[in-house]
């Protein structure tokens, strides 16, 4: 069974070139063998290159497509991944496949940590590609090869979560030159399993045309890990564990303390733990930032204790 499904998935390969025009990119995919997390960074001088390059699937793997784009490569390598056969496998077979192969390029990762990456002859130069621990990174019409080096040399020295390592490397690939067209869009794709929002996705963000998409990718990356925190502590109070929700949202509120619901919602599980005083500075904090959250302020049972007091009254009576 499992050969009918990988041989009826190369014949159904296309074998055309999907873009229209080389979509010149440098990525990186890399995987986190101890979370189990997979994930994609990429950058191009191209309008929406987080909608056509990235592609990963949790327990199962990553794959960037660039170059003259067929996304057969994302949605049938992810198959043939899952059917166990190894990134440098999956990347033969479908090169086998495809009349064109000579204008693709593609870096493949699986959850095993199993990295491989493909260059054709036909790509326009700088283009190549360098596996390393758990990654893999290619780019094509880059300044030079330092880009992807300077890629792989950051996600190995970059500790922490794989969405941090991943951006650090697309951060390094541009400060070495990058895209040589310039800049104009960049994604960041992470996916683990059991992720409690949007199925397994865990950072889903794109940047689709920008003078400065990087600094916009850091920005959204920042916003994201704090929300993402928010999240948690949701989950954790509906799970009994009101310790644990003030803690993810005290640390939502340190990740990105510019956000203002970050504020109203550390207030909220303060409240509720009996941490009055702390929750009033932080809901002061929050409706200084946001106006708009005194009048959610005035009927959010989270708040329910401390509406005896007199410096809430007061401030839920400013104009």
């Amino acid at each position: 069974m499992r050969k009918t499904i990988i041989i009826l998935s190369l014949i159904l390969l296309p074998a055309i070139a999907w873009a229209t025009r080389p979509v010149s990119t440098f990525s990186i995919v890399g995987c986190d063998t101890a979370t189990g997390e997979l994930g994609v960074a990429v950058a191009s001088k191209y309008f929406a290159v987080g909608a056509i390059v990235p592609w990963a699937k949790s327990d199962v793997g990553a794959i960037a497509t660039q170059s003259y784009v067929n996304p057969d490569y994302g949605i049938i390598g992810l198959e043939l991944l899952q059917h166990g056969m190894s990134p440098q496998q999956v990347i033969d077979s479908l090169t086998r496949a495809d009349s064109m192969f000579e204008r693709r390029q593609v870096g493949m990762v699986d959850s095993r940590g199993r990295a491989a990456t493909f260059t054709g002859a036909g790509c326009m130069p700088w283009a190549g590609g360098r596996v390393g621990q758990h990654c893999a990174a290619q780019g094509n019409i880059l300044v030079s090869g330092e880009v992807v080096d300077k890629m792989i040399a950051a996600f190995k020295g970059t500790s922490g979560e794989l969405s941090g390592k991943l951006l650090a490397a697309l951060l390094a690939g541009d400060s070495a030159g990058g895209d040589s067209r310039g800049r104009q869009s960049a994604a960041l794709y992470v996916v683990r399993s059991g992720q409690w929002q949007r199925y397994d996705t865990k950072i889903d963000i794109r940047v689709d045309d920008s003078q400065d998409p990087f600094g916009e990718l850091t920005r959204l990356y920042k916003m994201a890990r704090a929300l993402s925190r928010l999240d948690l502590a949701y989950r954790l109070r509906m799970q009994g564990d009101l310790a644990g929700a003030v803690a993810a949202a005290k640390e939502s509120v340190e990740l990105n303390p510019n956000l203002p619901e970050t504020h109203y919602d550390y207030a909220c599980y303060l409240s509720l733990s009996g941490r009055h005083e702390q929750a009033m500075k932080s809901l002061i904090k929050a409706i200084e930032m946001a106006p708009k959250f005194r009048a959610m302020a005035v009927a959010d049972s989270d708040l329910e204790a401390l509406r005896g007091r007199e410096d809430f009254r007061r401030l839920m009576a400013e104009k």
